[in-house]
């Protein structure tokens, strides 16, 4: 048997999981959430994460009823994300590698995603919708890495979907795209919006500044509720994830999809994909908020794979960085 821990900060969640031969023995969060209409800035999350990350470690290590004896390799997220953040983490797990001479694994966190959620659905080769604050992509699996096939050309589809809740004032608790989803569902009026599909690729940063410019007006002219507008941007933006994820599909011959990543659990997005993947006579495998949002035990996963098939990270290279595409890793745990 193997055991992983894996450590995530790359955000504005703190988590800290332990796996065992695919099985979560603990998964620990602690999120780090902002007054209404303010974003989460790089000093003050990594500040959250340094004064949480020993409590939540102790927490972890006693749900999974498990000593540092029985951990058979740490492992850490090294990108993408914030910078600040990911190294408040990474010397964390550095050190608790060295204090229990354990190996260590640097994890992409886009990676861990994918097989968290591979995992859990029980998914084999699907194509993979990951949505996420700072990531958008459509991905595949092809010959030991995991192709992108499409992803946003500026902001991510979490990062639009944040902002614009700053602009509604929305609350940070639990999220604002959650607080996003709650006033689609009553949202009656459709506001059209920007479409912009290039190819395989999607922007979202036009549709954000349009609904940003008239949002106001429009409410001010009585012409639509904040409802309204959440509605029409969410249908929006998910209709164009709908269609590129249908098209890598087509071009994959894929019957399978996997949505992961923050956004992937709303509702309203898996709705919209299940539909798509039914009439196409395939499968939709989504997850619930406790893996679709950043979490340790993803990390571990994904550690565990790499660990388990002989990937260890060199001390002296257990540095991180902000940018870290999907498709450099070479996955050597997966035929090819």
């Amino acid at each position: 048997m193997v055991t992983a821990i894996g450590f995530e900060g790359s955000a504005n969640k703190l988590g800290i999981g332990i796996i065992r031969d695919g099985k979560v023995l603990s998964n620990v969060r602690h999120t780090y959430i902002t007054p209404p209409g303010q974003g989460f800035q790089p000093r003050d999350t990594a500040k959250h994460h340094r004064d949480h990350i020993l409590s939540v470690l102790r927490k972890a290590l006693d749900n999974a009823d498990v000593t540092p004896d029985e951990i058979d390799c740490v492992c850490y997220t090294k990108g993408p994300g914030m910078g600040a953040p990911l190294v408040a983490v990474a010397i964390v797990a550095r050190t608790v590698a060295q204090l229990w001479n354990k190996p260590i694994v640097a994890v992409n966190h886009c990676i861990a995603h994918i097989e968290m959620g591979r995992l859990v659905t029980g998914a084999d080769n699907p194509t993979v919708l990951y949505v996420s604050g700072g990531n958008t992509q459509v991905i595949a699996y092809l010959m030991n890495r995991y192709r992108i096939f499409g992803e946003t050309i500026d902001i991510a589809v979490g990062n639009c979907l944040d902002r614009f809740a700053r602009v509604l004032k929305l609350s940070n608790d639990p999220s604002p795209g959650y607080n996003i989803e709650q006033m689609a569902k009553r949202g009656k009026k459709f506001i059209e919006l920007p479409y912009t599909v290039k190819g395989m690729d999607v922007s979202f940063s036009g549709i954000l500044s349009y609904i940003e410019d008239i949002a106001q007006k429009k409410l001010d002219g009585g012409e639509c509720t904040p409802e309204d507008l959440c509605f029409s941007l969410q249908e929006t933006l998910f209709a164009m994830l709908v269609e590129i994820t249908e098209r890598a599909m087509a071009h994959c011959g894929s019957n399978e999809v996997l949505i992961v990543g923050g956004v992937g659990c709303n509702e309203r997005l898996q709705q919209m994909m299940r539909e798509m993947v039914e009439e196409r006579g395939a499968t939709l495998c989504a997850t619930d908020e406790r893996y679709c949002i950043d979490n340790g035990a993803m990390i571990a996963q994904a550690g565990w794979e790499m660990f388990s098939s002989g990937q260890v990270t060199p001390f002296n290279e257990t540095w991180c960085t902000q940018r870290y595409r999907t498709d450099e890793v070479l996955v050597t745990w997966r035929d090819g």
